[in-house]
């Protein structure tokens, strides 16, 4: 699967899980304590659709952001009749 938005080429950004053990002070405990620190991916949420790129419908995956910014034509049926998102 391809993990990048088709306009923004918004894609996976690396980060941390903090697994933490120990009770919590505020219940009676000594403190949490992070005991290692593991490597993870944040992916963004990419959506598929059907837009016009270059005057040709295309299945390509957009970000949630560029979707409701609406700067694409998106089409409604095979049979090329675009539909406008810009307001």
């Amino acid at each position: 699967m391809i993990k990048k938005c088709f306009i923004c080429d918004k894609g996976v950004m690396a980060g941390k899980a903090l697994p933490r053990k120990g009770l919590i002070k505020k219940k009676g405990g000594t403190g949490s304590k992070i005991c290692r620190n593991n490597l993870r991916d944040f992916l963004p949420n990419l959506q598929k659709m059907r837009i016009v790129v270059k005057g040709h419908p295309k299945k390509v995956f957009l970000c949630t952001r560029c979707i409701k910014k609406g700067s694409f034509l998106r089409v409604v049926n095979p049979h090329k009749k675009y539909l406008s998102l810009q307001k």
